[in-house]
């Protein structure tokens, strides 16, 4: 019998894990979704998704839990690419959530209602029965996401507890809930920032224009650079500086800070992230400099 010779290199390594772990979802969860923020790591599941079960549909929704204060270009790319590719997405407001629950709002001059997500985001869960969301969540972007595993159990309330998590020998993911918990995964959860940029470019994957270098008003808050937009405090003494800016990351405008940057191609913020000895997050997310452990008790919460 003659010998097949594959010559992979390590995006198809990371490609195919991916691929085998959404068909994992797809065969072992009845009703699976995907959450979807329009961000540079959502896209790219959704590519793999597209790979994964093209020709035909997706067996689970896109689902987006919307803050109100998402960037408007965000926005824009997310209702375009669900309509060129003929999937079903599911919008949950924050703002909603905080109307029926009676919810306290978040006020001050940077108000982030990102932590506000965790109680829409669980309601959309239970709304839908989801029994497994599939997120974009790394390993390297930050200490409580590099804890957790690919298959994530979550009890029925939402919580995550860092102490109860299950092996995972090799490619062998174990599914198995009991009715009520609900399982969070992480198919890119092996990959860098460098290795989605590397496979953006590889694959010729179309993002948000934030990603790219552009002049944009912002303030200078503590040291970064905030988008000036409705959803912030201006105050009479804060400066405002004009600069060409790109976005790393993507959440709320009032807590995910620009970086200054001259990279206008996919070629160009390769480079720029190779020279960078800040981490994503630590580079642009305020709402994670609230206190050490922010991200995990988020997550202990029912956060993504």
């Amino acid at each position: 019998m003659s010998k097949v010779k594959y010559d992979f290199d390590y995006l198809d390594y990371l490609e195919s894990e991916a691929i085998h772990i959404l068909r994992e979802v797809a065969g072992q969860f009845e009703r699976p979704a995907l959450l979807f923020s329009g961000g540079k790591d959502s896209i790219t599941l959704v590519h793999l998704a597209l790979k994964a079960f093209r020709p035909g549909k997706f067996p689970f929704p896109l689902v987006h839990i919307d803050t109100g204060h998402n960037f408007p270009e965000v926005l824009q790319f997310r209702d375009a690419l669900v309509n060129r590719i003929e999937e079903r997405l599911i919008v949950r407001k924050v703002e909603d959530t905080i109307q029926q629950k009676n919810l306290e709002p978040p006020k001050g001059k940077l108000a982030s209602r990102n932590f506000l997500q965790a109680y829409t985001l669980l309601d959309t869960i239970e709304e839908f029965e989801f029994d497994a969301c599939i997120g974009g969540a790394r390993r390297d972007e930050e200490k409580a996401r590099a804890k957790e595993r690919i298959f994530s159990v979550r009890n029925e309330f939402g919580e995550w507890d860092p102490r109860l998590q299950r092996p995972e020998l090799w490619n062998i993911y174990n599914g198995k809930i009991h009715k009520g918990e609900n399982v969070r995964v992480f198919p890119i959860s092996n990959w860098t920032e460098l290795d989605v940029w590397h496979y953006i470019l590889r694959e010729n994957i179309q993002l948000p224009a934030i990603y790219y270098a552009h002049t944009r008003k912002c303030l200078v808050y503590e040291g970064q650079l905030v988008a000036v937009s409705p959803h912030i405090q201006i105050d009479p003494d804060d400066v405002i500086v004009e600069k060409s800016v790109r976005f790393r990351t993507v959440g709320d405008m009032n807590c995910t800070a620009a970086i200054e940057s001259q990279a206008h191609t996919t070629e160009e913020i390769i480079q720029e992230i190779l020279q960078s000895k800040i981490s994503e997050r630590g580079a642009t997310r305020i709402d994670d400099k609230f206190s050490e452990a922010a991200m995990e008790d988020r997550k202990k919460a029912g956060y993504f």
